[in-house]
């Protein structure tokens, strides 16, 4: 994960173990309240993350209040 920024290092690893414990829906608030980051730093990020990444299926899923965003193990 070289190629990475530190912040989206520790949303990829949150998502990666999230998903492995089963989890799959996430909000940018509660991943960045669970690494220490601001929703916004989350969100902006989580589009970029989901082009960049080939072991995590990152999917836009839904937009209620927030947007929702499926993540699954490739």
């Amino acid at each position: 994960m070289t190629d990475y920024s530190e912040e989206e290092q520790r949303i990829i690893s949150y998502l990666r173990e999230s998903a492995a414990r089963g989890e799959q829906y996430f909000r940018a608030k509660n991943i960045a309240n669970a690494i220490g980051l601001s929703s916004k730093q989350v969100g902006v990020r989580l589009p970029h993350l989901a082009e960049k990444t080939d072991d995590i299926d990152i999917e836009k899923w839904g937009r209620a209040r927030s947007t929702t965003w499926k993540v699954t193990l490739s």
